[in-house]
């Protein structure tokens, strides 16, 4: 595969399709430290460290967002409490309010009664004549009356209220007119808009205020004040305010604020703990049964879920119980029949080697005895040799297909020089090679390329290889390349023939699969060739994976690792060779503005990673993906062009006599 090929394109899964930003609309510098791009707007590079800030960020969170999302349990309850907190909440305000709202409601009356009596003793106190004591006694009288009608108001409530009498006019000169207070509450607490409305206005007013004190030691408090305009014994107009501490009412606010919290806490508390059980009586055998569910699809079939009860839970662990009865019966079922088709194909197997000898025998003395023949009998001969010979190549594919399924294949490891295997495997196929009229060509083979695996089947497998190339070629070059890189090492096959369509590419590797059902095998292998190759590489731990496109040939890639029991993460070589249609296309497209016209149908990406040769820049492997987890996982087929398939159709009607069957 190229280098390009692997990347999504836009609109696959894992990729996000972003709109343009045109004239008046660029992304916020929040948007480019979340995306990792250039914080500043000149194009000053800040993506690594607002991408090392958004991992810092997000790594303590991944364990609590991890429980969050696979805990059901802590889902429900952490719901229940906010969910419980905010009526709680709601219903404290609302309850609060309402007190607090009666409270002072209480407190309003009460100092407007209050109030009122002592402003009818003021206006009493004004009207009433002086005494007898004379001018002297009249002036005194004068200037002390303000105060004495303070102190007499305040004496009626030691510490429920305090009295303040203010001038009505602005300057409140002389000590006769001056501020009288009781209780050392400070003239200035009473507020500018009550006295501007008292001053105005010839009723009753009252509002809130902060009471502050002449006496450092007192602490300012919230209070009521009541005021109203009156006139002194001189008749001069004065402004004469009831001031009430609201302390005793805040100290029953508090009360109930702290009996609601303690109170909602509780409930809160409790409904949590309501809804932990709850959920428990339902989580419980809901973990049960996943827990039995994996340890049933760990191969454990005996498990079974308690059942206790007969509600809807007990009802549900009867039908699970009976779920997994029917299922490991039928697959104890399938098990043995399996065992049984291959104990019957081992068996007729080696039965049949006894007579295919004594058969071999008669027909090679048969065949010998040819030319004694007349011309049809002697073909008959001939024509018996080789399907004898076919035959026992199929008794040897089925026994070591046989071996395979039972679990017995064993591997027999050893260091080896991958060269030495091509070499012996290009020797044996250069007789069909030269009558196919093609040239086998090796790549890569200036360097050792050791690796420890079995030299036996790593030679069949290419054996299998080689031989499908030269047979569906077309007469054109097959190109065997080696290559090693990690802990990898690679080799693929190249032919430039047939190819194959969009979708044989995963089919290749099945038993028996042929690409037209409707033609006989009457040439070509077994049909078991590629699937033993397959197993044969799943034997080592490696892959062996195939591409093709229509009239553009095949490769097949057998990735082993270096070392035995070394896990594979990428192969040496690319999948999609580079001289494939699809990236000869792209190498034009990007050398020049010409199109070719043809449109190639969507690939997937690579099912494995592919290391980039020794000294080539690494490359990033899709995640979550295992190219060992099917034969032929990852193969890409690519769908022949329009303008091709005319020619293409000729060049199928001139090679019918090529079997394009891919489980050769």
């Amino acid at each position: 595969m190229s280098i390009g090929s692997g990347a999504p394109k836009p609109g696959e899964p894992g990729v996000r399709t972003e709109r343009t930003a045109g004239p008046g609309r660029r992304p916020s510098r929040f948007g480019r430290l979340l995306h990792g791009g250039p914080l500043l707007q000149d194009g000053a590079s800040g993506g690594p460290v607002p991408r090392l800030l958004m991992r810092w960020v997000r790594r303590p969170l991944l364990p609590a967002v991890r429980l969050w999302r696979r805990n059901i349990q802590l889902r429900v309850v952490a719901s229940t409490l906010l969910m419980s907190l905010g009526v709680v909440v709601l219903l404290g305000f609302v309850v609060i309010g309402q007190v607090r709202n009666g409270l002072l409601d209480a407190k309003s009356k009460a100092a407007q009664s209050q109030a009122a009596g002592g402003f009818a003793v003021a206006r009493d106190r004004a009207n009433a004549p002086l005494g007898p004591g004379g001018a002297d006694d009249g002036r005194n009288t004068r200037n002390s009356w303000r105060q004495d009608l303070v102190v007499q108001l305040a004496s009626g409530g030691q510490g429920a209220f305090n009295v303040v009498a203010l001038s009505a006019d602005a300057e409140g000169g002389g000590s006769s007119r001056g501020p009288r207070t009781s209780g050392d509450v400070d003239p200035a607490s009473i507020p500018e808009s009550l006295r501007e409305a008292v001053g105005q206005g010839t009723g009753t007013f009252e509002t809130y205020l902060r009471i502050r004190y002449t006496d450092d030691l007192r602490e300012p408090e919230p209070g009521l004040v009541v005021g109203t305009r009156l006139n002194d014994i001189e008749g001069n107009p004065y402004e004469l305010y009831y001031v009430f501490p609201l302390a005793q009412e805040e100290q029953s606010l508090s009360l109930v604020r702290g009996t609601l919290a303690t109170a909602g806490l509780f409930v809160v508390v409790l409904l949590g703990a309501i809804a932990w059980l709850v959920v428990r009586q339902i989580v419980t055998p809901v973990r049960m049964a996943a827990g039995i569910a994996e340890r049933l699809a760990a191969g454990r079939l005996q498990e079974r879920m308690k059942v206790t009860g007969e509600d809807d839970i007990a009802r549900l662990g009867e039908a699970f119980n009976k779920m997994a009865q029917n299922l490991q019966l039928k697959i104890q079922q399938l098990e043995e029949l399996s065992r049984m088709q291959r104990r019957f194909v081992s068996d007729v197997s080696h039965e049949l080697r006894t007579p295919l000898t004594t058969v071999r025998m008669a027909a090679d003395v048969i065949h010998e005895a040819r030319s004694d023949f007349d011309p049809v009998t002697a073909r008959s001969a001939e024509l018996l040799g080789d399907q004898l010979d076919r035959f026992e190549s199929l008794l040897s594919d089925l026994l070591e297909i046989s071996r395979f399924d039972a679990g017995a294949a064993a591997l027999e490891a050893e260091p080896i020089d991958l060269r030495e295997v091509v070499r012996r495997v290009i020797g044996g196929a250069e007789p069909l090679a030269e009558r196919k009229g093609s040239r086998i060509r090796v790549v890569g083979d200036e360097q050792p390329v050791v690796a420890e695996a079995d030299a036996r089947r790593v030679e069949r497998v290419l054996r299998n290889l080689v031989v499908n190339a030269v047979e569906h070629g077309d007469g054109k070059d097959v190109v065997v390349r080696l290559a090693a890189a990690g802990g990898a090492v690679a080799i693929a096959v190249r032919d430039y023939g047939v190819g194959l369509k969009p979708g044989e590419a995963t089919r290749v590797f099945n038993r028996f699969w042929r690409a037209d059902p409707a033609r006989a095998r009457t040439t070509g292998g077994t049909g078991l060739g590629l699937s033993i190759a397959v197993e044969d590489a799943r034997l080592h731990g490696g892959w062996l994976q195939a591409w093709g496109e229509p009239g553009g040939g095949s490769q097949f890639r057998l990735t082993l690792p270096r070392t035995a029991d070394e896990p594979l993460r990428g192969s040496p070589i690319p999948l999609e060779p580079e001289d494939s249609r699809q990236n000869r296309e792209r190498s034009e497209s990007s050398a020049g503005p010409k199109s070719s016209g043809h449109r190639l149908a969507s690939l997937p990406s690579q099912p494995g990673p592919e290391l980039a040769p020794l000294g080539a820049p690494p490359r990033r492997a899709p995640h979550g993906v295992d190219p060992a987890a099917l034969p032929g996982s990852g193969a890409r087929v690519v769908a022949r062009p329009a303008g091709e398939r005319g020619e293409a159709a000729a060049t199928q009607v001139s090679s019918d006599r090529e079997d394009t069957t891919r489980g050769r």
